[in-house]
């Protein structure tokens, strides 16, 4: 009799375990990944080598990054419920790194180097071991710097105990881009703000097509916002691939076999649109997890999502899978079967004019600062109200978030009970429904091309949400960029500048990401899923990589259950080098094993030095720019040179307030008589520079002759190819220091010159121009 009382307390605390871990399909896809006993878990293991080796995907002959030899690398295929044990070898002179992407697993194994995992170093192997407790299409990358553009990616399947779908045969495509030049020379170019990448590409907006389209007024509209035009993607790749290469065939397929597509957007930075020749194919799943079967032919995947496809061979020909790069620059495809080809459908390229001319006619407010004056003082509300949509008679409706409290840097906010709210039609908040078509909300009738880029045709088959009585954490991420500079962040604040995101176990995380940049970003979120909140409601599909399109908010949630640091990132790769990434933290222990790798290792990467050069060899005159700059920091320096001996050379340091305006300091030196190198000149300078609405580059100075100076600037490309320049420049001395000429109040100097340039290539474009110094001239400009 006394065992009684116990065997009803175990059967009550079984009950209730039962009870608690049932609480939701969501929690339990969120459970907290322990290394626990596996011992009687079947083990699959694979051993991989990264290693350097010359590839030619574009026409020449480079070096690249690949997996056991092969560009992507080799499917890993498991089956849920085994342990998996990956070795990874690292055969190359550089550190590396392997994050399972989209993989619950234990914190320590994730493989983002100096935040979870440690680096691989050269000649090193490190093992991973987990337990798969999920099923679907996955994938496998570097973490380590720019490494996964070169190739540092492959795919991983992991199929059900049980499946619940019908089809044959499958085949995984992994869709990614390819360049030909160093990652980091792309990056770099990036930097320094050229519209090459732009002209390459065929999706720049000179002037003349401008005036064509009769969209001056637009065009004036963005560059009063610091903006060229409306920007879709940054890079130029001269080649697109469907599992390594431009075109691949699979004719082994038969008539009528029903094949499972496993499709991966590898991709560094490149977007796709698919469509699929032949009969509607069918959506069964979104980011590895299963999704109610939805017939769909033209479907958008943004980098790092997944989706699987049931598509059906013909009777007669072959099935053309076809991905179409978001800014419409190139194709690539695969083609299902053997005979004629059954064509995908044709995706049109966007019209980025057409773009400017709607969006100028909205009240939209765009250019919010990449880089804030003080990133200590953080209000993504403010930001939210004060730059994106600006809704006439409210200043923004959107605004009123209850119980939000972002002051400081922590983005923590007060708990409240959102649990219950309808989000599918927003009965119970002012938020707006955070995928519906921006065609669909008040003043958006005339802005119809971000429509299809929502969600709202993903539904779980299992109710996602959670329980009513769940605490939730709001937090606000305004997505803000600067495409000059090309620096990325959330808040205007970039990762080396931020805190960690506080993450409170046992409660819901809701974050709502209100993108107010003219790109694409999508997000994600390491070892979690989250909700997508659309117009399934209870149904939200479950992803952890989420597209936030431009000037557009979507809303996702998780609940917390895990332990540790975890990486949430624009998936983008050279956004998330340029600082768009936090560190989301459960505020537990650090992992004993990280200590000899300090995070801050990981943040430096985001706020590296990038140098590069001009110089412009003609006839009149020589001029050479060099500059060195990260984030806040920038050092200049600068010689001109006229064959009728006039020279001028300064060196400065400057630093960045926010994104427009830099305070700096230098040395100059100049000839002081015209003509002449006898009699040179050493003075100290300081001031502002600022680059102005309409995109005009501005210098105030003032040396240490107390003799101010200002210089205005601007460069406009007018054709294809042709850009015009000018440069003004007037200093005034009062003779405040030296005494002037008897009876002058006053001396001034005014230099001024102008000109063109044409592209020859990325780096030579041919120059000519007059200067009052130097006169006319023309030659080469070599940029490095």
């Amino acid at each position: 009799m006394k065992k009684f009382p116990n065997i009803i307390l175990a059967i009550f605390a079984f009950a209730l375990s039962f009870l608690l871990s049932g609480l939701t399909n969501a929690q339990n896809l969120t459970q907290k990944s322990v290394e626990g006993n596996t011992d009687n878990l079947p083990v699959r293991e694979y051993a991989i080598s990264i290693n350097e080796l010359a590839v030619n995907r574009a026409g020449k002959e480079v070096m690249g990054m690949a997996i056991n030899g092969s560009i992507p690398g080799p499917t890993l295929t498991f089956t849920e419920g085994e342990f998996a044990v990956i070795y990874v070898k690292n055969e190359m002179d550089e550190e590396t790194s392997i994050h399972w992407h989209g993989l619950l697993l234990p914190n320590f194994y994730d493989g983002v180097p100096y935040l979870t995992t440690p680096p691989i170093a050269p000649g090193e192997t490190q093992k991973y071991e987990f337990p798969l407790k999920q099923a679907g299409t996955y994938w496998y990358h570097s973490h380590t710097m720019l490494q996964e553009q070169s190739g540092v990616f492959g795919s991983i399947v992991i199929h059900p105990k049980e499946e619940t779908l019908a089809y044959d045969k499958e085949l995984v495509i992994i869709l990614s881009d390819w360049t030909n030049e160093k990652p980091m020379n792309v990056l770099r170019f990036l930097k320094r703000g050229t519209e090459w990448y732009n002209w390459r590409k065929g999706t720049a907006t000179p002037l003349n097509r401008v005036i064509a389209r009769g969209a001056m007024g637009a065009q004036l509209n963005f560059w009063r916002q610091r903006m060229e035009s409306a920007d879709i993607a940054d890079i130029y790749y001269p080649a697109f691939l469907v599992n390594g290469e431009q075109v691949q065939e699979y004719p082994n397929f038969k008539p009528g076999e029903k094949v499972r597509l496993r499709i991966i957007n590898g991709a560094a930075s490149t977007s796709f649109w698919m469509t699929f020749g032949g009969e509607e194919p069918t959506l069964v799943a979104a980011d590895g997890l299963n999704v109610e079967p939805v017939k769909r032919n033209k479907t958008f995947i943004a980098i790092a999502e997944t989706y699987d496809f049931i598509v059906s061979i013909p009777e007669s020909g072959k099935m053309e899978f076809r991905a179409t790069a978001q800014d419409g620059s190139g194709t690539a495809s695969a083609f299902l079967g053997d005979g004629e080809v059954l064509a995908a459908e044709d995706v049109p390229r966007p019209d980025k004019i057409g773009m400017m001319m709607q969006i100028a006619k909205m009240d939209m407010r765009m250019g919010a600062p990449a880089l804030k004056f003080n990133p200590k003082k953080d209000d993504p509300q403010k930001m939210m109200e004060n730059w994106g949509m600006q809704m006439k008679g409210d200043k923004n409706p959107d605004n009123d978030m209850p119980g939000m409290n972002m002051a400081g840097n922590k983005e923590e906010v007060s708990q409240m009970d959102h649990s219950s709210m309808d989000m599918s039609d927003d009965k119970n908040s002012k938020m707006d429904p955070p995928s519906a078509p921006m065609a669909e909300m008040p003043g958006m009738e005339n802005m119809d091309m971000f429509s299809e880029f929502n969600y709202n045709y993903l539904k779980s088959p299992e109710k996602t949400v959670y329980g009513k009585d769940v605490p939730v954490n709001e937090i606000l991420l305004n997505l803000t960029g600067n495409m000059n500079r090309y620096i990325w962040s959330m808040n205007g604040i970039p990762l080396s500048e931020t805190d960690k995101i506080k993450i409170k176990e046992g409660q819901i995380t809701r974050i709502t990401l209100n993108n107010l940049t003219m790109m694409h970003h999508p997000m994600h979120l390491h070892g979690h899923f989250f909700r997508v909140i659309n117009e399934s409601g209870d149904y939200s599909p479950l992803k952890h990589t989420v597209n936030v399109p431009p000037m557009q908010k979507v809303t996702i949630e998780f609940y917390g259950n895990e332990y540790g640091d975890w990486f949430f990132h624009c998936h983008i790769l050279y956004h998330m080098m340029g600082g768009m990434a936090r560190v989301v933290s459960y505020d537990t222990p650090e992992d004993p094993r990280m200590k000899p790798f300090p995070i801050s290792k990981l943040i430096h990467e985001t706020n590296r030095f990038y140098s590069w050069g001009m110089a412009d060899v003609a006839s009149h005159n020589t001029t050479v720019n060099l500059t060195t700059s990260n984030i806040r920091n920038q050092f200049n320096l600068s010689m001109e040179y006229g064959w009728n001996q006039n020279l001028e050379a300064e060196f400065s340091y400057e630093y960045y307030l926010y994104d427009y305006l830099r305070v700096f300091g230098g040395i100059n030196v100049e000839n002081t008589t015209r003509n002449s190198l006898d009699d040179m000149k050493t003075i100290a300078v300081a001031g502002i520079r600022w680059f102005t609405p309409y995109m005009f580059n501005v210098d105030l100075r003032i040396d240490n002759e107390l003799r101010p100076r200002i210089g205005i600037g601007r460069s406009l490309m007018i054709f294809p190819k042709l850009s015009i320049f000018g440069y003004y420049e007037y200093q005034i001395d009062a003779g405040l220091v030296n005494g002037l000429e008897a009876g002058q109040n006053y001396k001034e100097e005014i230099v001024w010159s102008a000109g063109a340039q044409y592209m020859l290539s990325k780096n030579f474009s041919l120059m000519t121009s007059y200067d009052n110094r130097f006169g006319a001239g023309g030659g080469l400009s070599v940029m490095f």
